[in-house]
């Protein structure tokens, strides 16, 4: 089987690379490409995302073809797909980070600044939290609830539908930090960072 963590030049992803390839050991084939035609091959993709909403969804935008493949194998073909923070939250309609900017449009929703209550919470939120399962997500089998997760964040996904929520953290207010829609997976925090419950999740992403 062939993981594909699409490298288009949105940050330093060498501990989502590290945490994948430990995980799958030798029996999973982790590939880091921006090729169009290795990701239209491979069995699932995980989308990490560093930095701003806008820089990501620029940098994705910058690589010919990339977008359009990308919606090939998410919505016409329905392979399995992983994305870890802004990775996440390009999967909305449309973010206002910096600016107004068109995410991908596969869950209808917007992306936006944390309310922090005029400054009584810090931005980014930076560091462990826990997390309240609310539904019966595949990356989340053998996953306690109430686990932490670690976070870096200053902007949320804020998605139409509230069925797709599968798991939400409290800082400031209740925030969306897992989604789950057919074939498509999200986290906000990172799974990469969050010790054995993050490699869990990844061990339950390769293994869907």
């Amino acid at each position: 089987m062939n993981v594909t963590i699409v490298d288009y030049n949105s940050g330093n992803i060498s501990s989502v690379i590290n945490s994948f390839k430990e995980v799958a050991q030798e029996k999973v084939n982790i590939e880091v490409t921006s090729d169009l035609n290795k990701i239209k091959s491979s069995d699932k993709v995980v989308l990490p995302g560093q930095g701003s909403f806008k820089s990501c969804v620029d940098a994705l935008n910058t690589i010919n073809g990339l977008r359009n493949t990308l919606n090939e194998f998410v919505i016409i073909n329905k392979k399995p797909l992983l994305g870890i923070c802004v990775g996440l939250q390009m999967f909305a309609d449309i973010g206002y980070e910096e600016t107004q900017t068109k995410g991908l449009g596969w869950i209808p929703g917007k992306v936006l600044k944390i309310d922090n209550k005029k400054g009584k919470y810090k931005l980014p939120h930076i560091g462990w939290n826990q997390i309240e399962i609310i539904k019966d997500s595949k990356i989340f089998k053998d996953i306690e609830n109430k686990s932490h997760m670690y976070f870096v964040h200053s902007y949320e996904f804020v998605p139409n539908d509230k069925n797709v929520i599968s798991a939400t953290t409290d800082y400031s207010s209740s925030i969306v930090c897992s989604v789950e829609k057919e074939n498509i997976f999200g986290t906000q925090f990172h799974p990469e960072k969050s010790d054995k419950f993050g490699l869990k999740i990844i061990h339950n992403f390769i293994n869907l």
